[in-house]
C-alpha cells in the first residue's frame, strides 16, 4: 500500500509541546508533568496515559455560574504522547510570563497544570460585549496552547502606539495592558452594529504588551449553526447558537 499519507507520521521532538501540523498539537508527558486539556479535544494518544475530569474549586464554580466564563478541562497524566485538536482550528503555543495572559476561554486548547486562572470582567461603558464581558486571566510559569480560526495577527502595543480591535476577533492579550470596550455609536443605538459599516464593539489596548487577533468574528466554529438573518449571525434566536437543536452542523 502506497500513499502520500504515509508522510504524515508523528513529529519527532523533545519539546513538551510540538505542532504535528498547524491544527494538531502533540504533547509529550514523562509521568511527572500533567497537562490540562479541553474536554473532548483528544484525537489520539500513545503510551500509558490516563484521562480524568479536572476538579474546579468552589470559587471557580461560583464564578462560572455568575459569569458563564470558565474552563471545561480534563487532566492527562502518565507517560506517553497525546494529540489534541478542536475542529481543525489553528493551534499556537505561548509561554505565560510574569505579565500573565488574558484570554477568552473558548480559545484555550491546553495548558500546563501548574498555571492558575481566574475570571475577570472587561471594562465597558454599557456592560455589553460581543465576545463576552468576562475573560480569564492565566498566571504562573508555564505554557498554554490557544486556538484561532485562521492565521492570527499579533499586535504590538506600546505607550506611543495604542491598538484597537473588533471585540469579536480578539482572542487574547497581555494582562499588563489596560483595556476598555467602546463603540463609535450613540447610546440609543448601542445594540446595533455601528451605522452602515457593519462594525460593532471594539477593544482598545493601552500600555505595553501584545494583543492576539484572529481573522474571524462573532462565533468560534464550535458555536456555529445553520441559519439565516441577524439573529443567527449573533448566535441567538431559532437559527442561532442559543437556539440549539435542529439545524446545528455541530450536533
Amino acid at each position: 500500500m502506497q500513499s502520500p499519507l504515509f508522510g504524515c507520521t508523528e513529529v519527532q521532538s523533545t519539546d513538551r509541546y510540538a505542532l504535528q501540523n498547524p491544527s494538531l498539537l502533540r504533547v509529550g508527558l514523562t509521568g511527572h508533568d500533567d497537562v490540562l486539556a479541553r474536554q473532548g479535544s483528544m484525537v489520539a494518544y500513545q503510551g500509558m496515559l490516563e484521562f480524568d475530569g479536572e476538579y474546579q474549586s468552589q470559587g471557580q464554580r461560583r464564578a462560572r455560574r455568575r459569569t458563564g466564563e470558565g474552563l471545561d478541562l480534563m487532566r492527562v497524566s502518565g507517560q506517553g504522547t497525546v494529540f489534541l485538536a478542536n475542529l481543525a482550528q489553528y493551534v499556537h503555543v505561548l509561554d505565560v510570563g510574569h505579565e500573565g495572559l488574558t484570554v477568552d476561554s473558548r480559545y484555550v486548547l491546553a495548558l500546563d497544570s501548574q498555571l492558575h486562572w481566574e475570571v475577570v470582567s472587561v471594562d465597558s461603558q454599557y456592560g455589553v460585549s460581543g465576545s463576552g464581558k468576562y475573560n480569564l486571566v492565566i498566571t504562573g510559569q508555564g505554557r498554554i496552547a490557544l486556538m484561532t480560526s485562521g492565521q492570527p495577527l499579533m499586535l504590538a502595543v506600546t505607550p506611543d502606539a495604542y491598538a484597537n480591535a473588533d471585540s469579536d476577533a480578539v482572542v487574547a492579550w497581555s494582562s499588563s495592558l489596560r483595556v476598555q470596550m467602546q463603540a463609535q455609536t450613540s447610546a440609543s443605538s448601542v445594540w446595533r452594529r455601528r451605522g452602515n459599516t457593519g462594525e460593532g464593539w471594539e477593544l482598545s489596548f493601552m500600555g505595553e504588551g501584545h494583543a492576539l487577533v484572529q481573522p474571524a468574528e462573532l462565533l468560534p466554529p464550535q458555536n456555529a449553526n445553520l441559519g439565516q438573518g441577524l439573529a443567527a449571525q449573533y448566535g441567538v434566536g431559532q437559527h442561532g447558537a442559543h437556539g440549539a437543536g435542529q439545524g446545528s452542523i455541530w450536533g
